[in-house]
């Protein structure tokens, strides 16, 4: 079962915000009052009881999806409960447990060389600091980002997937390709206090309404605020949202 924790409190981001007028700004308050209310309560769906495994499922789930990786992270933490035993562990016997997740190999050498690393630098304990986190095998922004939201709930920036960047360009918060400058448009639009949340009402909103093919948008929440929709909406928007809540619960519960 994924573990849930509060987000700590953090100052409103300084950075740039997006260039635009009144009516920019009265549409962005619309789009954030808009994704609390349809996901009030958003989880990470991979699942977890420890930072430390949260980074190692993190790693896995890149070019895989997180159903799949849960699938695979049960035998794997059972064979290896702790950084220094899947440091130790028969490279070979890592590879068969993580194949299904795609580009084993890699994911293989990197989970095992994070924990290494965490043993040797650590202690054994995820650190709480992008810039260390950064130093581990394996590890860029986005996993740095999913560590530290959710598993301590630092507002370090916000997760960018492929979902979320899908979201973020059709929304027009961002014209950006690259996920590092995509994100540091994000941050200038949503408060800090709300980046660890927004990361991931962000990408559950791509994965299970904004879909990168036929996406649902006579059933999205935020039609009337989309530049990029493709048809008219269909009833309220609060009725859209509750049905996309809806959605979201019952196929997280099915990963479960």
């Amino acid at each position: 079962m994924a573990v849930r924790r509060k987000a700590t409190k953090a100052k409103t981001s300084s950075g740039p915000r997006p260039a635009g007028g009144s009516d920019d700004d009265a549409r962005l308050r619309k789009l954030r009052a808009r994704l609390a209310k349809t996901l009030p309560e958003p989880r990470c769906e991979l699942d977890f009881s420890s930072p430390w495994q949260l980074l190692v499922a993190t790693i896995l789930s890149a070019q895989s999806t997180d159903k799949t990786v849960n699938r695979v992270t049960p035998a794997l933490f059972e064979a290896y409960p702790t950084p220094a035993a899947l440091a130790d562990a028969p490279p070979e016997q890592v590879e068969r447990l993580v194949k299904p997740t795609g580009f084993f190999r890699n994911k293989a050498r990197s989970i095992q060389g994070a924990s290494r690393a965490l043993v040797e630098r650590h202690g054994g304990e995820v650190p709480r600091e992008m810039e260390a986190l950064l130093e581990l095998p394996g590890v860029a922004r986005k996993t740095a980002n999913v560590v530290l939201g959710t598993a301590y709930g630092l507002a370090t920036g916000v997760v960018v997937d492929t979902h979320a960047a899908r979201v973020a360009q059709r929304l027009g918060l961002t014209t950006e390709r690259d996920p590092v400058k995509i994100e540091r448009d994000l941050c200038a639009c949503f408060p800090r206090r709300s980046w660890p949340a927004t990361s991931h009402r962000l990408v559950l909103h791509g994965r299970y309404v904004c879909l990168a093919r036929k996406p649902r948008c006579a059933g999205c929440p935020l039609a009337e605020l989309c530049p990029a929709r493709e048809a008219p909406p269909e009833g309220s928007w609060t009725a859209r949202a509750a049905a996309e809540r809806s959605l979201v619960d019952a196929r997280g519960a099915s990963s479960d």
